[in-house]
């Protein structure tokens, strides 16, 4: 056996074996590509080699380039590795198991067979960092399983599993994962004398058969482009496996290279590579033992089987972890068990998951009456009425019945967390896991560190979070941690702003354009006006400086509550969740604008957004200086999963490098001396706007 520059090539009864090892995933690092073109001539030139099969070492096939690598320069691209693939005379067999992603997938489509395991999750997921393939995968793709199929899995940047891939004809057979190697050489030495050799550059059955039924063509484009709002990337993609349909393979190779090279350098991919990477950061814990690895939970306990606690058991079922759902009454009980029920049967209707999957799950979750009844599991979330007095009893019976060793979490919002760990003899055990609504969808899980929380509660808290799908991200306890602080003074501005004459349908469309999916009012509308309200009123009650927001407020004792009573910040017929402006709104703004002495005037788009943004970055700002974060990027990835901000805008603070920290502290300054108190400029943002600093680089002095 030799090493080259991360690969290996050895000989097995002659089948020449390159093997990929790049720890922890396999990623294409500089010098890997020429690794495996050394590879393919060594075996060329060898007379008793007959067979070639390219594998992963490890866990994984190729899990895509090295994204550290986008934007420098490079030796050579995939491309010319794929094309040695291509061009080799001798058979190649890509044997795949765990990613087989971007360019991985892309050297797998260049061999002239695929076989991989059943965990195998394969894709072109370039899309989701702002560029697409550049080594043949939209000609390669498009040839092998017809451009319907390749334009949605190119343009969305999904995975897809091997059973997927072994339907649409992407692998030609599945094998078992613990003898991928030995099954490889087998299926090398089947085929060793099988000509001519199948290369799928040069496969034109799909091609063909999309040009003779165009309508599926133009339906799948038409479905990909509604899918591809306010970002570049996709539509490249589209054009990309467009032209597989029209030219050669060597003209489509040439625009996804040149395509390609436009976007790699663009500010979208930019702002998606930042985002990617933020990721990443926040999974890194100041304080962590080097030798401490979190166990996983292998039982659960929801507390409160309202709409937050059902999403969440749904969560754990979903990831076959047992869980026990625990209310006081059995009629609250079973109000959960048909909300959890109901949500699977959605699932069914739109053919995420079949009938006999949802069974399954459902025998995951278990309905209980007592708190004797949860004692073992291994986590307890409570999912209880945002109430001091009910939590406070929630966690002096839990803290009586969980075994030691129990990871005891709240799905509070904002409550501090100290004040439930106190009534507990084991404060270091107590965290918070707040998950953002519907538990179930959102992937953002905000692990909330309280004063006497151990950094082990806190590593078992994220770990347990990216269990459940989520992306972890911590902050520490104080009035809606960081991610509710960051945003409330958007929502308070907004809903100032009304007082000065600002229609809901204005700021929404300004948000639209950014790129949110909605906008503010209409989400406010989706979720609530009274959950709002019933937030402010807590805080007023805790906070006498707390402004009121007399707009909402006379919206909600108005009687209007948003889509579930067809009346909120817009209209809605029945039966009909389309927003229509309301004349009715509009008077209530101009009659508490009036009350208040407010003069009315006109907003510019800019001003709107600037106003929202603004407020929240200077608050996430503040949230640093208190030590209520760690990083700023930590701040980014919480907007990004949940709130829905734009992700080809990498996040609030570095959407917000964009303004300047210079000209963001000179109009908080502003506003400041005409709004008050709430616009005090942050220290930090003043200390980093005279430094010329990057704002999405900031990090708190101290955590607490």
């Amino acid at each position: 056996m030799s090493d080259t520059r991360n690969v290996s090539y050895h000989v097995e009864g002659g089948v020449a074996v390159i093997s990929v090892d790049n720890p922890p995933v396999n990623a294409l690092a500089p010098g890997m590509r020429e690794g495996i073109i050394d590879g393919l001539e060594r075996a060329g030139a060898d007379a008793a080699v007959e067979a070639i099969v390219l594998i992963g070492a490890g866990k994984n096939f190729i899990a895509g380039a090295d994204i550290r690598q986008f934007g420098k320069a490079r030796q050579i691209s995939t491309s010319v590795s794929t094309a040695a693939l291509d061009a080799c005379e001798k058979p190649v067999i890509a044997a795949m198991q765990g990613y087989v992603l971007g360019a991985g997938l892309e050297h797998a489509l260049a061999c002239h067979y695929r076989i991989a395991t059943p965990d195998a999750k394969l894709g072109l997921p370039e899309v989701s960092i702002g560029v697409i393939p550049a080594g043949g995968g939209t000609q390669r793709l498009a040839r092998l399983v017809g451009p319907k199929v390749a334009v949605e899995m190119i343009s969305s940047g999904r995975h897809v599993s091997a059973v997927e891939a072994l339907n649409s004809g992407i692998v030609t057979q599945i094998v078992s994962q613990e003898n991928l190697l030995a099954s490889a050489v087998s299926y090398a030495k089947d085929v060793a004398h099988a000509r001519p050799l199948p290369r799928v550059r040069d496969m034109t059955n799909q091609i063909a058969d999309a040009v003779q039924h165009p309508e599926v063509w133009e339906a799948a484009k038409k479905a990909a482009v509604s899918k591809a709002r306010n970002v570049r990337a996709p539509h490249c993609a589209i054009a990309c496996v467009e032209a597989a349909l029209t030219g050669s393979f060597e003209d489509g190779l040439a625009l996804e290279q040149r395509l390609f090279s436009e976007l790699e350098g663009s500010g979208e991919a930019k702002a998606l590579r930042y985002a990617f990477f933020a990721e990443r950061e926040a999974k890194k814990i100041p304080g962590t033992p080097a030798s401490y690895k979190p166990d996983g939970v292998q039982s659960a306990a929801i507390v409160g089987a309202g709409t937050m606690g059902a999403g969440i058991a749904i969560c754990f079922a979903d990831v076959r972890v047992p869980v026990k759902v625990l209310e006081v009454t059995q009629e609250a009980l079973d109000r959960g068990m048909k909300r959890i029920q109901d949500t699977y049967a959605v699932r069914v209707r739109r053919g995420s998951l079949t009938q006999e999957e949802m069974n399954e799950r459902l025998t995951y979750i278990q309905p209980v009456l007592r708190y004797e009844d949860i004692g073992d599991a291994d986590v307890v979330v409570e999912a209880v009425f945002e109430r001091i007095d009910l939590k406070e009893d929630v966690f002096t019976k839990l803290d009586t019945v969980m075994k030691e060793g129990s990871l005891l979490l709240t799905n509070s919002s904002a409550i501090d967390i100290n004040t439930m760990a106190a009534v507990t003899r084991r404060p270091h055990q107590v965290a918070g896991a707040h998950f953002f609504a519907p538990a179930n969808v959102m992937k953002l899980c905000e692990v909330v560190r309280g004063e006497k929380s151990s950094i082990e509660t806190i590593l078992r808290a994220t770990k347990l979070g990216r269990d459940l799908g989520k992306v972890s991200v911590v902050a520490g306890s104080c009035d809606g941690f960081a991610a509710n602080r960051s945003r409330a003074p958007l929502v308070t501005e907004m809903m100032l702003m009304l007082e000065e004459g600002v229609l809901p349908q204005q700021v929404d469309k300004v948000m639209v354009g950014f790129g949110y999916p909605m906008g503010p009012f209409a989400v406010s509308d989706l979720s609530g006006l009274d959950v709002s309200y019933d937030t402010c009123k807590r805080r007023a009650a805790a906070d006498p400086t707390y402004r009121k927001l007399h707009v909402p407020d006379r919206m909600v004792e108005m009687g209007r509550k948003g889509q579930k009573n067809g009346a909120g910040w817009y209209r809605y017929n029945e039966g009909d969740r389309t927003p229509h402006p309301d004349e009715e709104v509009s008077k209530i703004i101009r009659d508490v604008g009036c009350e208040l002495g407010i003069p009315q005037r006109e907003f510019s788009d800019d001003e709107i957004l600037n106003r929202l943004l603004f407020a929240s970055v200077n608050e996430a700002c503040k949230i640093l200086e208190d030590g209520k974060a760690y990083r700023a990027s930590d701040i980014d990835v919480m907007w990004l999963y949940g709130f829905g901000f734009p992700r080809h805008r990498g996040g609030l603070m570095y959407w917000a490098d964009s303004i300047g920290a210079k000209k963001i502290f000179e109009q908080v300054s502003v506003w400041h001396e005409q709004y008050g108190k709430r616009w005090k400029p942050s220290q930090l943002l003043a200390q980093i706007a005279e430094a010329g600093g990057s704002l999405r680089e900031a990090q708190a002095p101290n955590f607490s």
